[in-house]
C-alpha cells in the first residue's frame, strides 16, 4: 500500500459515480493510496442528503451521471452556496475531455482538482497530493474563518496576493469574498480587478459585479454582467447574479428568462429549480412554475436545500385547478417537515395557509376567513416578512374569489401594500399575489405611490435645509405605515444632519426602535438572495437554504 500522505488512512472518502464499475475501480485505488474509510453512490440525490449530514476529507465526483439530471456541477453548486463544503474536504470532480472545458469554466474556482476519464492510480494520486498540500499551506486562513474572524483571514489573503505566495490566486479569492463580507465593497472590487488584470478568470469577473452590485452601481454591475454572459454563455453563475440584478429593478418577466438559462444549464441544481420555479409563479407563468416546483419537491424534499415555500406555492396552484389529492398531498409533506424539522413559525404559518385552502376546497368561508384574519393579526411581529405579506394576500384573494365581499378584504391587503411596499420589485411581487384582482392590484401600486410620495417630501424638506420637518414626518409615517425603507430614510437623514437637531439622541431613539422593529427581520425568503452567486461559501453559521427577494438599497425607493 502506498500511503499518500501522513494522516491518510484516518481520512474518509465519498464516490458519487453512476457507473457500477467506475464506482468500485475508484474505490480500490483510494484504498491503494491509504485512505481509511471509502463509501460510495451512484445518485447525485443521495450524495446530497449524505453530505448534509457527514462531512468527509475527500469527494470524487463525477460531473455527468448517465440518465440523471443531477451531475457534479449542480452539487457543488449547491455545497457551495449554503456551506455544507468543509474547507477540509478535497473536492474532485471527473469529466471527460468533451465536457472539461464546459465544466472548468464554471467550476474551477470552487474546486480543488479535475481528474480527466479514463485516469490512472498515479494521476488520482497527483490530484489529491496536491490539493491536500494546498489546504494545510492556507490552513491559517481557513482557521480564521472557522472562529469568524474576517479581518485577520482577509489580511492573510492580501499579504498571500501581494507577496504572490504560493496559491496565491485561491487566497485573492476568499479574500475577495471576505471583505465583501465585512461591507467593504471598494476594496473587494479592486481586489477583483487586480486577479482580472493578473489572470483573467470568470469567477472574479463576476466578482467584479457583486461587488459594483453591493455597492450600490446597479448600471455598472448590469453592463459587467452582460459582458460575462456574452463571454461565457455557459456560466450558470452569471446568469443567476443578472436574474438577482433584473428582479431588484422589478422586471419580473426578464428576470424569469435569465433564470431559465442557468435552471437549463444545470438542471438538477435544487436551489435553481425552486429559484426558477418561485419565479415563474410570481411572474404569472403557473404551468412552468408547477413543473419545476414539483421536480425540486422530487428531487430534494426531505434536502436541507429544500425551501417549504416551494410546497405552499403548489398548493395555491392545486387549488386553483381545484385538485383536491395534489393540496392534500403538499399539506401532508409540509406537516411531516414540520414534525421533522425544528420548531418555526414560518412553517406554522405554511400550515394556517393550507388549512384555509382546504376550508375553502370544501366551500366553509367562515373558517378560512378566520384563518385569514389569525395570519393578518401576526403582520406586526417580527418575523412577519415580504414573503408572509404575500402569502396572505394571496390567500385574501382567493376567499375574495370565493364570495368574500372586497370591501371586507381591502383593508388587510392595504395595510401589507403600506408596509411592504418598500421598492419597485417588492411592490411587483404583491401585485402578482394578487393574481391581476381589478381592485386590489391598483391599491398596491397606488400605496407604492403613497410611500414613493412621503419620502420625496421629506427629501424637499431636507433639501429646503428642515431637517427636522423631514425626520418628524418620516418617523410618524414611518410608525403609522411600518414601512422599513422609510423609517430608514428617517434614520439616515438623522445621521447626515444631527448637527441641526437640539436633541438628536430622541429622534435617534426613536428610529432604532422602529427599526428593531419593522426593519431589521423584514427580509424576503422567497425569490431572490442572489447576492452569493459565484461565491465561495464561508463556513460560518448557515441560513435555512431559501430562495430570496431583495430589498431595494436603504434609502432608495426602486
Amino acid at each position: 500500500m502506498y500511503l499518500l500522505d501522513e494522516g491518510i488512512q484516518n481520512a474518509k472518502a465519498l464516490i458519487i459515480d453512476g457507473n457500477t464499475s467506475s464506482r468500485s475501480l475508484l474505490a480500490a485505488q483510494l484504498r491503494d493510496l491509504g485512505v481509511g474509510q471509502v463509501r460510495m453512490v451512484g445518485r447525485v440525490k443521495e450524495a446530497r442528503l449524505i453530505l448534509e449530514h457527514q462531512s468527509y476529507d475527500i469527494v470524487l465526483c463525477d460531473a455527468q451521471i448517465d440518465g440523471a439530471d443531477s451531475g457534479g456541477q449542480d452539487l457543488l453548486d449547491e455545497l457551495r452556496r449554503v456551506g455544507l463544503l468543509p474547507y477540509a474536504t478535497v473536492f474532485v470532480m471527473m469529466t471527460n475531455e468533451a465536457t472539461y472545458a464546459r465544466v472548468a469554466e464554471a467550476a474551477e474556482a470552487a474546486l480543488d482538482a479535475y481528474l480527466i476519464k479514463p485516469h490512472t492510480s498515479a494521476s488520482l494520486a497527483e490530484r489529491l497530493t496536491s490539493a491536500r498540500h494546498r489546504k494545510r499551506v492556507l490552513k491559517d486562513i481557513f482557521d480564521a474563518i472557522e472562529r469568524q474572524d474576517f479581518e485577520t483571514g482577509a489580511k492573510l489573503c492580501l499579504q498571500r496576493f501581494e507577496s504572490r505566495a504560493r496559491y496565491w490566486l485561491y487566497a485573492a479569492r476568499i479574500g475577495a469574498e471576505l471583505l465583501l463580507r465585512l461591507g467593504k465593497y471598494a476594496e473587494a472590487q479592486q481586489m477583483y480587478e487586480a486577479i482580472v488584470a493578473a489572470k483573467t478568470v470568470p469567477w472574479a469577473k463576476l466578482g467584479v459585479a457583486r461587488a459594483q452590485l453591493a455597492g450600490g452601481s446597479q448600471a455598472s454591475a448590469r453592463r459587467t454582467l452582460e459582458d460575462l454572459v456574452g463571454e461565457l454563455p455557459g456560466y450558470a453563475d452569471s446568469h443567476d447574479l443578472l436574474g438577482h440584478l433584473q428582479m431588484e429593478q422589478g422586471d419580473l418577466v426578464q428576470a424569469l428568462q435569465t433564470y431559465q438559462t442557468a435552471t437549463t444549464l444545470t438542471p438538477g441544481c435544487l436551489l435553481r429549480l425552486q429559484r426558477c420555479g418561485s419565479l415563474a409563479y410570481y411572474a404569472g407563468q403557473r404551468e412552468q412554475a408547477m413543473e419545476l416546483l414539483e421536480r425540486a419537491t422530487a428531487l430534494g424534499l426531505r434536502s436541507k436545500l429544500f425551501d417549504m415555500l416551494s410546497l405552499m406555492l403548489v398548493g395555491f396552484m392545486r387549488f386553483d385547478r381545484s385538485e383536491r389529492k395534489g393540496l392534500n398531498y403538499a399539506f401532508d409533506a409540509l406537516n411531516a417537515a414540520i414534525w421533522r424539522l425544528p420548531p418555526s413559525k414560518r412553517l406554522q404559518r405554511f400550515e394556517r395557509a393550507f388549512a384555509a385552502l382546504q376550508a375553502l376546497m370544501d366551500r366553509q368561508l367562515p373558517q378560512a376567513q378566520a384563518i385569514a384574519q389569525e395570519l393578518d393579526a401576526q403582520a406586526d411581529q417580527g418575523d412577519f416578512d415580504l414573503e408572509a405579506a404575500t402569502l396572505l394576500v394571496a390567500l385574501w384573494m382567493r376567499l375574495v374569489r370565493m364570495g368574500l365581499p372586497w370591501d371586507t378584504a381591502r383593508p388587510a391587503v392595504e395595510r401589507l401594500g403600506l408596509r411592504y411596499c418598500t421598492s419597485k420589485a417588492s411592490t411587483e411581487v404583491l401585485v402578482a399575489s394578487t393574481d391581476s384582482h381589478e381592485q386590489a392590484e391598483p391599491l398596491l401600486r397606488d400605496c407604492h405611490q403613497r410611500i414613493f410620495g412621503i419620502a420625496e417630501t421629506a427629501v424637499r424638506h431636507s433639501i429646503r435645509s428642515n431637517a427636522v420637518a423631514a425626520v418628524e414626518l418620516l418617523l410618524q409615517q414611518g410608525e403609522s405605515t411600518r414601512n422599513a425603507k422609510l423609517i430608514d430614510m428617517a434614520a439616515l437623514v438623522l445621521k447626515r444632519h444631527a448637527a441641526k437637531f437640539d436633541d438628536p439622541a430622541h429622534y435617534e431613539q426613536q428610529a432604532l426602535t422602529l427599526q428593531e422593529r419593522y426593519v431589521l427581520p423584514m427580509g424576503w425568503r422567497g425569490l431572490l438572495r442572489g447576492r452569493d452567486s459565484g461565491a465561495v461559501a464561508l463556513r460560518v453559521q448557515a441560513e435555512p437554504a431559501t430562495l430570496s427577494l431583495p430589498a431595494a438599497p436603504n434609502g432608495s425607493l426602486g
